[in-house]
């Protein structure tokens, strides 16, 4: 008797919201986020080489990323911005607050950009099934499919040269796949910087993002 209650009530409830027409639109708004640090504090923003734990044979990684992140500041910051050499014998100093406070003793005004970054690329073969498709071999492919795959670990840390001390760290993890067999390993390192803008440069600074959103009315 009670299994027959429930079916009459699901089906009219599925009955009542079938004669229900809703309306709805697509629209961009702009969502405003808060930043992590205020640059205006600073005279400077300064930074310096990354410590790189295996190097590209195809471009410059160090370079590229001090280009990328010398042009996203650029659009924030009113004081200079300049680059700096780090010779990384010891590896572990981005914990330890002497270290920057005695690397720059001229610039105690200024905020460091540091960090250490890993690039690697690898090819992926996979005979295709449902798990598969989840791991980036989503086609209408059969038998065997191959990707390159490439992937950034960026450990990034912001570190105050009067005190030595992190305001900010954060590690991140960027992968993709690709079909093309060749693909360049430029070309996709350009695409997984976009992620890291998105994560680190907003959540820093605080820049606001375009998102979509519904609006639904009867």
């Amino acid at each position: 008797m009670k299994k027959k209650i429930s079916l009459i009530f699901i089906l009219a409830l599925v009955l009542q919201l079938s004669c229900t027409s809703f309306n709805y639109w697509k629209v961009n708004v702009e969502l405003s986020g808060v930043a992590t640090l205020n640059l205006d504090q600073f005279e400077e923003v300064v930074i310096s080489n990354f410590l790189v734990k295996k190097e590209t044979k195809d471009f410059d990684l160090n370079q590229e990323l001090i280009d990328f992140f010398s042009a996203e500041l650029s659009k924030h910051f009113k004081g200079d911005i300049t680059t700096r050499e780090i010779s990384w014998e010891e590896k572990e100093v981005f914990q330890q607050e002497e270290f920057w406070k005695n690397l720059w003793p001229e610039s105690e005004e200024s905020l460091v950009l540091t960090g250490s970054v890993e690039y690697s690329e690898e090819t992926r073969k996979a005979i295709l099934s449902s798990y598969s498709r989840e791991q980036g071999f989503s086609s209408d492919e059969k038998g065997i499919a191959e990707r390159k795959f490439y992937t950034l670990i960026l450990n990034l840390y912001l570190i105050e040269a009067k005190t030595g001390a992190i305001l900010y760290q954060t590690d991140l993890e960027e992968s993709k796949g690709y079909k093309n067999p060749k693909q360049t390993a430029i070309f996709a390192f350009f695409e997984l910087m976009d992620g890291v803008k998105e994560k680190f440069l907003r959540k820093v600074l605080g820049e606001k993002r375009q998102a979509q959103r519904y609006l639904i009315s009867k």
